[in-house]
């Protein structure tokens, strides 16, 4: 373990040349660096944002969707039958004629009535309205919240408005309470969504997800660990501008306002256009990149970082592409009627960015 250590916290490739682990491990009184042991926090806080998610979506969302006369609704449920429950999980969810004739047989029934068990009890596995609804909400309440707090905060920072002060004096760059909370935040938020995918409804693209919350979990820790928090707060902030609008526009679209939810995904796809291929490449590339190369020079953890962020524009060109496609079937066909999530669209899962049109 010593020597696992040992190598992975090298300081040649963390740290920029002539700087040490020892240099950042006494800092003057008052003045605090960032440190691995400090993302810890965000395990049990993701935990608390995971338990008042669990309370807001029973006790407010669930109300709110009732007065929007959005009802639970349990929905028809397949009745009892271990021979095809059998067939359900281990075999096949949607059998094909040759299957369909044998249980028929088997059972004595009608091939309708297997269709029938078989449609029941797929419908089973998926979430009700109500369901989708109050993770939306809050899904959105987060996010706003999220959002309204990087504005707050973001405001009053010098690298805000001048993005060389990310890498004046870099890494001996003081960790304030206000940068603190952001990420560790965000972090918490992002472990709690691996902690709700196994309480949620299991969904086709659960491995995909799971793999992609534990890849932005370790992207946020990476910069916290090399002190590139004050860039990294930009990214985040930057992401953060779209996610509650689009999911404004799914809760428009499960309480039926149809115009409200056709308007609120146009303004999503602008807001996302501006800010993942006009503010992200060049506010936050420009700076990660050029600025920090004129000023502190590159390293290991230097290049590393440029590279996930340059990955990140790929998908979000990729994103765009698709986002551009949704809204012109939107306004050829008349309405949206599915969206994805931002952390699915993240992803970059074709198929959860495809929308039923009517």
């Amino acid at each position: 373990m010593a020597t696992f250590s040992a190598w992975f916290w090298n300081e040649r490739f963390w740290l920029p040349h002539n700087v040490t682990w020892a240099d950042l491990a006494d800092p003057a009184p008052g003045v605090e660096y960032p440190k691995a042991g400090h993302l810890l926090t965000a395990l049990p806080l993701a935990l608390g944002i995971f338990a008042v998610r669990i309370l807001f979506e029973r006790f407010i969302a669930s109300a709110c969707a009732r007065r929007l006369h959005i009802q639970p609704g349990a929905g028809r449920r397949a009745q009892p039958n271990a021979v095809l429950e059998k067939v359900f999980i281990s075999i096949t969810k949607n059998p094909d004629s040759r299957h369909l004739d044998g249980l028929s047989k088997q059972l004595d029934w009608e091939v309708r009535k297997v269709q029938r068990w078989f449609r029941h009890r797929r419908n089973q596995d998926k979430p009700s309205t109500h369901t989708k609804f109050c993770e939306s909400m809050w899904r959105f309440t987060f996010y706003l919240g999220i959002f309204t707090y990087g504005v707050q905060f973001l405001w009053q920072t010098p690298w805000m408005w001048d993005t060389r002060h990310c890498w004046y004096g870099y890494p001996y760059q003081v960790m304030t309470r206000g940068l603190y909370l952001y990420y560790v935040t965000e972090l918490a938020f992002y472990w709690s969504l691996m902690f709700s995918q196994f309480r949620d409804i299991k969904r086709k693209d659960f491995l995909i997800m799971f793999v992609h919350h534990l890849a932005t979990v370790g992207l946020i820790s990476f910069s916290y660990v090399n002190n590139m928090a004050r860039v990294g707060s930009l990214v985040l902030f930057v992401h953060d501008t779209s996610d509650f609008l689009l999911e404004a526009a799914k809760l428009a679209n499960y309480a039926k306002s149809q115009r409200l939810c056709d308007f609120l995904f146009i303004l999503f796809g602008v807001v996302f256009f501006i800010t993942r291929l006009v503010i992200y490449p060049y506010w936050v590339l420009n700076s990660t990149m050029f600025e920090s190369w004129t000023i502190v020079g590159p390293f290991p953890s230097w290049w590393l970082f440029n590279f996930l962020l340059l990955v990140l524009q790929v998908l979000h060109i990729f994103w765009s592409y698709l986002i551009a496609r949704i809204a012109i079937k939107a306004m050829l066909r008349g309405k949206v009627e599915q969206f994805c999530s931002p952390s699915r669209m993240r992803a970059g899962d074709p198929l959860c960015l495809s929308i039923f049109v009517q």
